[in-house]
C-alpha cells in the first residue's frame, strides 16, 4: 500500500494544499483532481519522491519511502506529464533506455510488441524527434505495457492522444488494477476504467 499523511505542499510562498491524507492499495486507483495550479503534479511528484513536503509523509507498505528506497523504485513507475524521450534515439532504442534506467530490461520483442500494440508498427526504428506528438507519447505509455511495476503514478497520461489511444490506455491501466496493481493519476476528464475514488485538490 501507498499512503500519505498530512502531506503539506508549499510552491514558493504559496500553499498549493494542507494536511492531505489518502492510501491506495493493491487492485485499487485514485484519480486526482482540481483546477489548474491546485497542486496535481506537486502531489504526484511527492508520490514519486522527486520533491519532499513541507509537512507530512508519504509511506510505502508502512515505511517512510525514503527509507523503502530501493524497493520502492523497483514497484514504481511515474509518468511525468512532459515525459523523458531522447529524441535522437529510435522509439525501440527510448524503451530500452528507460527500462535500463528503472534498473530492468526488456526483451525486444516485447518492447515491439508493446510499441505495435500502441499503433507503431513501422515506426520502432524512427528517430523519436520525427513522430508527432501524439505518436511521442504513444511511445511513452508503451513503458507502461513492458514495465512490471507494482504502482503507477501517471500525469495527464490521455495528453494528446486520439479516440482509439485513449481507449486503449484506459484498457492497460484497468487490466493493471485488475491483475492486483495501483494508480494515482490526474486528468482533466472523466475516466473510463471501472471503480477508483476521487482525490480531491
Amino acid at each position: 500500500m501507498l499512503s500519505a499523511h498530512g502531506l503539506t505542499c508549499v510552491r514558493g510562498d504559496r500553499r498549493l494544499f494542507a494536511r492531505l491524507d489518502l492510501a491506495v492499495g493493491a487492485g485499487e486507483w485514485l484519480h486526482v483532481r482540481g483546477e489548474n495550479g491546485a497542486g496535481k503534479t506537486s502531489l504526484l511528484r511527492l508520490l514519486a519522491g522527486l520533491s519532499q513536503p513541507a509537512e507530512g509523509e508519504i509511506r510505502w507498505c508502512g515505511q517512510p519511502i525514503h527509507q523503502a528506497d530501493s524497493d520502492y523504485r523497483r514497484n514504481l513507475l511515474f509518468f511525468g506529464h512532459q515525459g523523458a524521450l531522447k529524441e535522437d534515439l529510435t522509439a525501440l532504442e527510448n524503451l530500452s533506455f528507460a527500462a535500463a534506467m528503472d534498473g530492468a530490461e526488456v526483451a525486444e520483442d516485447n518492447a515491439l510488441a508493446a510499441l505495435y500494440r500502441f499503433g507503431l508498427k513501422g515506426r520502432e526504428d524512427l528517430p523519436v524527434r520525427v513522430l508527432s506528438a501524439g505518436q511521442k507519447r504513444r511511445v511513452m505509455l508503451a513503458r507502461l505495457a513492458t514495465r512490471n511495476a507494482k504502482l503507477w503514478v501517471l500525469d495527464e497520461p490521455f495528453t494528446a492522444l486520439d479516440v482509439k489511444a485513449v481507449e486503449l490506455l484506459s484498457e492497460l491501466i484497468a487490466q493493471h488494477v485488475a491483475d492486483g496493481g495501483m494508480a494515482v493519476l490526474t486528468s482533466h476528464q472523466a475516466m473510463p476504467i471501472p471503480g477508483g475514488r476521487v482525490v480531491q485538490l
